[in-house]
């Protein structure tokens, strides 16, 4: 096949549909070593980006755009050059509908976009995150529709993304990653496509199970979070330091791998994926009552860091509605700029609606972003002795490392502390 020659000796043209958190360094990667990629978006910005040579996504440099550019990575909004490339990598969003079922209309609208340039011998490779079945249920009658056949003229593959954004110890190149083909000839197109760029391959018998996999591996993460998360709440009535619990319990070298609780579930994909296969799972009859329960409990953590903040206050005679509240950290997880999903912006929301003073302070996310069922008028306030004073409460809900916590410690007068940056118990700081 000469698409299997094209991708091995890297003279095919890659196209990553989606240049996010994880097309982006998908991008990056297949330039580095040599193949001339075309990064396809429906946003301008993030064509105009890579055009200036600049980064749009806070731990990618903008040295390694830069470089990439060099090589000849371009982006645009131009769909109808899907039909130079002769591999289409598909890294759109999949999030809940309000009824917290499966939206997989990107996916759609993505793929309804390329057909009309699709052609013989290219690869498309689904990465989103999705439920078993929707390569060959959903993709496959798509493209069928050009009057191609899959397995034959086209080759499709699912290979779900493992994308860790700013993660210093694992990059795409390191990262293991899943391909599952749908015919033999999909499966043979879809090594050729990654073996040059991954250190390791992971082939599985089918799309669906690579779908799975991809399920199994946020899911074990969210129930077993769920877990730590329910842990906490009996520890707190208990008077018992659930931090302390777990860091013991992890010096035990088997059986037992240490997850922390936390404010809830953030990210793009641990929030999202165990309700992808829940919803799939009825259709087969099966009520995975296990996951559904574990999605309660993370989905009830905010709250819980609300009512933490109410129980503070009313120590002080206050109540939220009128107090000044800070909310340190709005990105999902520490040390990053992603505010997909992040349980921070659900804490503010609840405190907005009891009439909250709302403020933030994160050194990666310097103005609150457009978010498609929030909106803040907000900006980063700087954190100084000043802005500490100033507040009746301080709320920690994302752990970035450069935020001076000994600073907080002194200066603001109550603290609720939701991802256990402070171990010594004091007299104005709460567990939460």
């Amino acid at each position: 096949m000469a698409l299997l020659d094209k991708l091995r000796d890297r003279s095919a043209v890659i196209g990553i549909v989606g240049m996010g958190y994880v097309g982006l360094p998908l991008a990056l990667r297949y330039s580095e070593v040599g193949y001339k990629v075309l990064g396809l978006d429906i946003d301008p910005r993030k064509a105009e980006a890579l055009a200036n040579g600049e980064t749009y996504i806070e731990h990618i440099g903008a040295d390694k755009i830069q470089r990439a550019v060099a090589q000849g990575l371009e982006g645009t909004t131009d769909f109808s050059r899907a039909g130079e490339a002769d591999a289409l990598l598909i890294c759109v969003p999949t999030p809940l509908d309000k009824h917290r079922e499966p939206d997989l209309s990107f996916v759609v609208k993505t793929t309804e976009s390329l057909l009309p340039y699709l052609r013989d011998e290219q690869v498309i490779s689904l990465e989103s995150t999705t439920y078993p079945g929707t390569t060959d249920e959903v993709l496959k009658p798509l493209l069928e529709s050009t009057g191609l056949t899959v397995g034959e003229e086209l080759f499709l593959v699912y290979s779900p993304e493992r994308e860790d954004p700013g993660n210093p110890d694992f990059v795409t190149q390191t990262i293991p990653k899943v391909v599952g083909g749908l015919t033999p000839p999909c499966q043979a197109a879809g090594i050729a496509l990654y073996e040059q760029v991954i250190d390791q391959l992971v082939p599985v018998s089918s799309t669906r199970a690579a779908e799975m996999t991809k399920l199994l591996e946020n899911i074990h993460r969210a129930v077993n979070i769920g877990l730590a998360n329910e842990m906490k709440t009996v520890a707190d009535r208990m008077d018992i330091d659930i931090f302390e619990v777990i860091d013991a319990a992890a010096t035990k070298p088997f059986g037992f791998v240490p997850y922390y609780p936390g404010p809830g579930l953030g990210g793009h994909c641990i929030p999202i994926d165990p309700f992808y296969l829940t919803w799939k799972a009825r259709e087969y009859g099966v009520n995975t009552r296990f996951i559904e329960l574990a999605g309660e409990v993370n989905s009830a953590m905010p709250l819980w860091v609300v009512e933490k903040v109410a129980e503070g206050l009313n120590r002080q005679r206050k109540a939220i509605n009128g107090s000044r509240i800070l909310v340190l950290g709005i990105a999902y997880k520490k040390n990053v700029d992603d505010m997909r999903e992040s349980p921070a912006v659900e804490i503010m929301e609840q405190l907005r609606e009891r009439g909250a003073d709302l403020a933030y302070h994160d050194p990666h996310v310097p103005h609150f972003p457009p978010m498609r069922e929030y909106s803040f008028d907000l900006s980063s306030v700087a954190l100084t002795e000043e802005t500490l004073g100033a507040m009746d409460c301080v709320v920690v809900a994302t752990d970035h490392q450069k935020v001076d916590y000994q600073l907080v410690k002194a200066h603001a007068p109550l603290v609720i502390d939701a991802r256990g940056v402070y171990r010594e118990p004091a007299e104005h700081i709460i567990r939460a």
